[in-house]
């Protein structure tokens, strides 16, 4: 009998010892968590990535959907994005915030992205008057610009399909978008400040922009009455 108990002791105990040893293994759940919960992006972005970023959002830390979490916090920043320390794909996102650090000229801008990364954007399929000499019309279109897009303005940088990502120059080729989809190019074209350019192939706001060019030149606008 008392060997009989004593059997049944030990059973009941490894019973609980091993609901003790299978709970421990059992994978915590992160409580919800939002950017207010973190010091600066990259540690937002190292939480990002340990629960399935960039495939897997549960937690809504990347609301512009290009694989960096919080982008709004300050830095220490971090483009890690995983992947066993294989590097991210080569395409880059099809839109991307910055913002304006300075114009160029009236058609290339310096902006900077949420990770304090810098970058020279070239407006895609625009050309104004080179500063350099200056060619004429190139001081009106620089101040046009410099207008449109103060220091600090929040911009968005779109790829366009059949444009290379960077021109000869290694400048970044991107629409530059303001105040919910403004076309900053499109806006240098209509006032007469630019002339269409093709970079490579053709691309995908053409047809548009030669229309705008066309009325900008009609009607002796900007340049198009003083230069060209």
């Amino acid at each position: 009998m008392l060997q009989t108990l004593a059997v049944r002791a030990l059973t009941a105990l490894l019973a609980v010892s091993g609901a003790l040893v299978a709970f421990a293994a059992a994978p915590a759940q992160a409580a919800d968590r939002d950017c207010g919960d973190f010091a600066n992006q990259a540690a937002a972005q190292q939480f990002y990535v340990a629960n399935g970023g960039p495939h897997s959002d549960p937690h809504n830390l990347d609301s512009e959907g290009d694989g960096l979490a919080c982008e709004t916090l300050p830095c220490p920043c971090s483009t890690n994005q995983g992947g066993g320390g294989q590097p991210a794909p080569a395409t880059p996102p099809r839109r991307q915030p910055a913002r304006i650090v300075s114009v160029l000229d009236g058609d290339t801008v310096v902006v900077r992205f949420a990770t304090g990364r810098r970058a020279t954007v070239r407006l895609v399929g625009v050309d104004t008057p080179e500063l350099r000499g200056p060619e004429c019309g190139a001081v009106a279109a620089s101040r046009l610009l410099r207008k449109v897009l103060p220091v600090g303005t929040r911009v968005v940088l779109v790829v366009d399909g059949p444009q290379p990502d960077k021109d000869k120059h290694g400048r970044l080729l991107r629409y530059v978008l303001k105040n919910g989809g403004k076309d900053v190019g499109l806006a240098q074209l209509r006032r007469g400040m630019a002339r269409v350019l093709v970079v490579g192939r053709s691309f995908e706001r053409r047809a548009s922009y030669r229309s705008t060019e066309s009325t900008a030149r009609r009607t002796n606008r900007g340049s198009w009455k003083t230069c060209w």
